[in-house]
Order: structure tokens, then C-alpha cells, then sequence
């Protein structure tokens, strides 16, 4: 097997990447990868240079691709959810360099999935054997001070462990469906006070007289991505954030994945108020990005939350991921789930003090789920993922 580096997925053909990529995870797929480089939020110049690993079955560069990892160099720690700038501060303290580093996972992208990316059968454990010997290798060359995999499945966790990285743990809410019938068949299961609070707020809404929409696959004009595109501007730089993504971007998207697409927006008359940018994998719902203009009471929590659990529920899905923290979703349905990310780091003073710092973080993040759990608005408490 021969494992190289690729600085554009462009040079990978889309089908071979696609062969390998669980179809249950549209933000894998090379048609979301290359979006976000072809039209340049991921780049060098952006502070995430691609440097995607590929297994071929042989050497040359037109056999079968048989394993790939997305990866990126990096000289920032923007847009990945895995906070680690308290390491960096204490690298510079030190007088070290902690960038450049590198990171496997997906850019501005806080979903669970796996990173190792193979063929199935037999070979699957040497293929990610020489993806993770190769990205090791990959950061010495870089002279990067650490490998850091966000968001990875348990598997990969175990795997990674194996390897020598650290793990470390967090904690996001997901809404799950063991097959309500209805949105009023899921609110049966709250406690009295909490049904009502969403009844409440759902209600605020309509009394706006605000119309709720659903767009999905060819119902996606143009148009609708210009306007999403504002909402999320506005909600980027009301927050003080970077803008990340483009309006080519979310138009390239609408090209290339439309069929992954759930856009959900608040009309009021004529004019969209308000929108929510979801894909759809093949399980699973994930929320993504929303934006509003104008104040309208609890627009927020219907556009993000309660019509995509409608969505979710009509389309028989088992899960909705609704994106990074967000405590306030606990009392609208949400239950914590444990999330994973394995990092390696070459110094190995720092190295130790970091495990330390690991091992007691992971068990903050233990009592922090099971407080959360007992808060739950549900009249029997759901149990959270381990």
C-alpha cells in the first residue's frame, strides 16, 4: 500500500473518496470537503491548509484508493469546537512554537464521525494503521507541535489510544426519536411544567404571525441561499465572530449536495425573517447555522428546534444533532451526549501535563452529564450516551 499527501481534494476523484465515506455522514462527503476549498474558506491564506492523507493500493496514483484521511495544517485554533488555546498560551509562555499544528477533522464542523476512512474487510486495520503511522509522520515532517483528531467516533477513540494520543472528552445535546408519532406524541413525555413552557413559546410564534417553511432539494432556488447567507452573517458578526463561510459557499453546497439539504425558515407576510441550515444524513438531522432580522419572541428555538423535530419525526429520523453545547437545549428535549477528540503532542513535559489536566477534565465532564440528566425534562429521565 502507498500512502501520499494531497493539498486539494480536487485531485482526488469524487467517487473514490465517496466509496469509502459512510453515507450516514453527509459532512465527510467530497462534495462538502471541496466546497469549502474551492471556493476558498479552507485554504492556506485561511489558516487550514489542506494536507489529506490517501492510501492506493499500490503505487501508483491511479489505483484503487483504498483509505484517506482529511487533514489540515494549521497556524490558528479557529473553527474547530476542541478549545485548546490554554495550551497554545502556555506553549508561548515557554518560549515554544505551538503552531504550526495539525488537525483531522472537518473545518468549522463540530460532528461526531469517523476520521480513518477505509475500505471494509480485512484490510480496513492496516489501511488506518498506515494513516495514523503517516499523519504522525506527516507532523514531524511540519515540525508541528502536535496531531489533534476532533470529534471521533468511539472507535477511532480506542484506536488512537492504542496509539499513544490522549483523549479527551466534551459534551453536546442531541434529540432522539424511538418513534414518536407526532411532535405532540414527543411532548407527552415532559413533565407537566415543561410541556407547557414549549407550548408557550411555540405559541409566541404564531401569534407573531409567523409562517414556518421547509425547503428542501429542487424547492432550493437561489435566492434562498442569498438570504441565508445574510442570516448568517448577521449572526456572526452579532456574536463578534469570524465569518467562515462564503455565499459561494452555501451556493456551491446547494449545487453539489442538495439532496442533504433541509433549510428551514420563519416568513412573516412576504419577507423571511428568520432561517436554520440543516443536512440531512441518513439517520441523522444536523443543525448547523441560523440567523434572524428583527426581535421576535422564541423565533429561535422553533426555527433551530421544534419544526426540524417535526422534520425529524415525519421523516422517521433517529437523531438530531443540533450543533455545539448549548445548555438551553436540556429543557426542550435534548439530552447530553459524550463527545471524543484524541490529541498528540510532541513535547513531552507538556505531553504529561496535559494527561493531567485530561484525566481530570474527563471526569468534570462525567458529573457534569450525569447533573444534566437529572435536570432533564422528561418524566422519567432519559439515560445519556457513555
Amino acid at each position: 500500500m502507498h500512502v501520499s499527501v494531497v493539498d486539494s481534494l480536487e485531485k482526488i476523484p469524487a467517487s473514490g473518496w465517496n466509496a469509502l465515506v459512510d453515507g450516514s455522514n453527509p459532512f465527510l462527503r467530497h462534495e462538502f470537503l471541496s466546497a469549502l476549498e474551492s471556493t476558498g474558506c479552507v485554504s492556506a491564506k485561511t489558516g487550514w491548509q489542506p494536507q489529506h492523507l490517501i492510501v492506493h493500493r499500490d503505487a501508483s496514483s491511479t489505483g484503487d484508493l483504498v483509505g484517506a484521511l482529511p487533514l489540515y495544517l494549521k497556524n490558528h485554533s479557529y473553527g474547530e469546537y476542541v478549545f485548546d488555546w490554554a495550551w497554545a498560551n502556555a506553549y508561548e509562555q515557554a518560549g515554544l512554537r505551538y503552531y504550526p499544528k495539525l488537525v483531522a477533522g472537518i473545518p468549522f464542523t463540530p460532528v461526531t464521525g469517523p476520521r480513518l476512512l477505509s475500505i471494509a474487510g480485512a484490510e480496513s486495520t492496516t489501511i488506518k494503521k498506515h494513516l495514523v503511522d503517516s499523519a504522525l509522520e506527516l507532523m514531524r515532517e511540519h515540525q508541528a507541535s502536535s496531531l489533534h483528531w476532533l470529534f471521533v467516533t468511539p472507535e477511532d477513540a480506542q484506536r488512537l489510544e492504542t496509539e499513544g494520543h490522549l483523549l479527551r472528552t466534551g459534551c453536546q445535546f442531541h434529540w432522539s426519536n424511538p418513534g414518536y408519532r407526532d411532535f405532540e406524541d414527543f411532548l407527552s413525555t415532559f413533565t407537566a411544567q415543561k410541556r407547557k413552557k414549549i407550548r408557550r413559546e411555540r405559541r409566541h410564534v404564531q401569534e407573531a404571525d409567523i409562517t414556518m417553511e421547509i425547503r428542501t432539494g429542487t424547492t432550493i432556488e437561489p435566492s434562498h441561499w442569498n438570504v441565508f447567507h445574510e442570516f448568517y452573517h448577521s449572526t456572526i458578526l452579532a456574536h463578534g465572530a469570524m465569518p467562515y463561510l462564503s455565499r459561494e459557499f452555501f451556493h456551491r453546497l446547494g449545487e453539489t449536495m442538495r439532496d442533504h439539504i433541509v433549510l428551514v425558515f420563519a416568513r412573516h407576510g412576504t419577507d423571511y425573517v428568520a432561517g436554520a441550515l440543516n443536512l440531512r444524513g441518513t439517520d441523522t438531522l444536523y443543525g448547523r447555522y441560523w440567523g434572524s432580522r428583527g426581535e421576535f419572541h422564541s423565533l429561535h428555538f422553533e426555527t433551530c428546534y421544534y419544526t426540524a423535530i417535526e422534520y425529524c419525526i415525519a421523516q422517521g429520523l433517529s437523531r438530531f444533532e443540533a450543533g455545539a453545547q448549548g445548555e438551553h437545549k436540556l429543557a426542550r428535549g435534548f439530552t447530553p451526549v459524550v463527545t471524543r477528540s484524541a490529541h498528540r503532542l510532541v513535547h513531552p513535559r507538556f505531553s504529561r501535563a496535559v494527561a493531567d489536566y485530561l484525566a481530570r477534565e474527563r471526569l468534570d465532564v462525567h458529573a457534569y452529564v450525569n447533573e444534566l440528566n437529572e435536570r432533564a425534562p422528561f418524566k422519567k429521565a432519559l439515560t445519556a450516551e457513555k
